[in-house]
C-alpha cells in the first residue's frame, strides 16, 4: 500500500513539474521520458521481478514497447494525412475504416507475439500481468490528468472576479 501511495506522489510530482512547460519540444520529450520511467517502475513493482527475470524481461519489453510506439506514430501520421480526405469522400472514409482495422490487427499481432516472448522469460502468472499492468498504469495516468484538469477548472472559476 505504501508503494502505491509513493507511485501516486511520483505521478503528482511528474505532472506538476512537466505540465507547465509541455509546449517546448525538449520539455515534451523530457515529460515522455519521465512518464516512461514511471511506467517502468510501476511494472517492475507490479511484476515483482527477480534479478534474473528482470535481466531477461526488460530487453524483450523494450523491444515490444519500441514496436508499439512505431505503430502508434505511423497511425498518427497517416491519420493526419487522411483527415481532410475523409470529410469529403465516402471512398476515403471506407479506406480509413480499413486502415483503422488494419492498425488494430497489427497491434494485436504485436501483443500476441510478445505475449509468447514474455512467457519464455517469465512465469505465466507474471507474463500475464504485463499487459494488465500497462493498462492499469494508463488508467492511473488518465485519472490523474482528469483530476488535475478538474482542479484547474475549479480554481479558475473560484479566482474569477
Amino acid at each position: 500500500m505504501k508503494h502505491l501511495y509513493f507511485i501516486w506522489i511520483l505521478i503528482g510530482i511528474l505532472f506538476s513539474s512537466t505540465l507547465t512547460g509541455i509546449a517546448q519540444e525538449n520539455t515534451e520529450q523530457s515529460a515522455k521520458e519521465k512518464i516512461k520511467s514511471l511506467q517502468v517502475a510501476y511494472l517492475a513493482k507490479k511484476l515483482d521481478l527477480t534479478t534474473e527475470e528482470a535481466e531477461k524481461f526488460w530487453p524483450v519489453y523494450n523491444n515490444y514497447s519500441h514496436e508499439v510506439e512505431l505503430l502508434i506514430a505511423d497511425r498518427r501520421l497517416k491519420a493526419k494525412e487522411n483527415r481532410e480526405n475523409i470529410k469529403n469522400d465516402d471512398k476515403a472514409a471506407r479506406e480509413a475504416i480499413d486502415k483503422e482495422l488494419n492498425y488494430e490487427k497489427k497491434m494485436l499481432d504485436i501483443k500476441t507475439r510478445y505475449s509468447r516472448e514474455f512467457m519464455k522469460v517469465l512465469p505465466p502468472k507474471k507474463a500475464g500481468n504485463v499487459f494488465k499492468g500497462e493498462k492499469e498504469f494508463r488508467s492511473m495516468m488518465i485519472n490523474q490528468l482528469r483530476e488535475r484538469q478538474h482542479n484547474r477548472i475549479k480554481d479558475f472559476k473560484r479566482n474569477r472576479p
